[in-house]
């Protein structure tokens, strides 16, 4: 938490000083500014989903022909990775984790998303340096996209035992390959162990990259965003202002094709992570049925 002294709340077109941590509002150290973002981003979601399928028909709205387009196609995305047996189970969660990542991307790009809040200064458009906007982008905020990362990978450790089981997946990550006997089976079975103490290595290691990948972007473009709409400051408050509104404008764009791009590379790599641990439970299945 900043030290700085909180002043009266200042409107201001521009974030000069982007933080990497989230702010604590109302006093609490659970309940941050990106927990407010998070919080509204999915009673939004919550929301426009209860009223789209609320009173489902034959012919559909276009709320509910909206909502079934964009499950379908997800659902076609995910079965395409994982396979049809696999994809009943981890849909809701992969297709959950989609829309909460994307929407709260698109969320901060909001007009006054970082840039309202408290700061030195006194005045419409006057304030020197924001240390504590009122709102902040969750991706943004490592914390959130950790606890995304980690509750993904609870679950997968889930659908991974309950698909191929335990004994299943150490036999997969430790067990020796190639079918060879006498001393090269012997040298097998330990160069296939420590193999496999890598790969649990790199299983643990995907909960640091997940989050930092997406942390990394969402934070990136917001710096980017934020410095681009300060070149202009220091004059008028009327050049501050427009300077600020509308040189950013073109890399809005950008930052919406990335927002996409985030949600979706964090999904399928989540999908793929499936993928890899429960489909070697069908190839046992089928070998030892052979």
């Amino acid at each position: 938490m900043s030290s700085l002294p909180l002043q009266p709340v200042s409107f201001s077109p521009l974030l000069a000083n982007v933080h990497s941590y989230a702010s604590e509002l109302f006093g609490s150290q659970v309940f941050t500014n990106s927990t407010l973002v998070a919080l509204i981003v999915t009673g939004l979601v919550l929301w426009f989903t209860r009223k789209a399928t609320k009173s489902m028909t034959m012919v559909p709205g276009k709320e509910q022909n909206f909502i079934e387009f964009v499950v379908e196609f997800l659902y076609g995305q995910v079965e395409g990775i994982v396979g049809p047996k696999v994809a009943p189970r981890c849909f809701p969660l992969l297709a959950t984790l989609f829309l909460f990542i994307l929407i709260s991307n698109w969320f901060g790009l909001i007009p006054g998303v970082g840039t309202i809040g408290w700061g030195e200064g006194s005045g419409l458009f006057s304030v020197k340096e924001m240390h504590e906007p009122l709102l902040r982008p969750n991706t943004a905020d490592l914390n959130m996209t950790l606890a995304l990362a980690l509750i993904f990978f609870v679950f997968w450790i889930y659908w991974t035992v309950t698909e191929i089981g335990l004994w299943g997946f150490l036999v997969h990550t430790f067990g020796p390959k190639g079918g060879l006997r006498g001393i090269m089976g012997m040298v097998m079975v330990a160069i296939f162990f420590f193999v496999g103490l890598i790969e649990v290595f790199s299983i643990v290691f995907r909960n640091v990259t997940l989050p930092m990948r997406l942390f990394g972007n969402v934070f990136a473009g917001e710096n980017v965003l934020h410095n681009i709409g300060a070149m202009l400051d220091g004059g008028n408050w009327l050049v501050s202002f427009l300077g600020s509104t509308f040189l950013p404008l073109p890399f809005y764009f950008l930052e919406l094709l990335v927002g996409l791009l985030q949600a979706m590379v964090f999904t399928l790599l989540c999908a793929v992570y499936v993928k890899l641990s429960t489909d070697h439970g069908d190839e046992h299945h089928e070998d030892a049925h052979h």
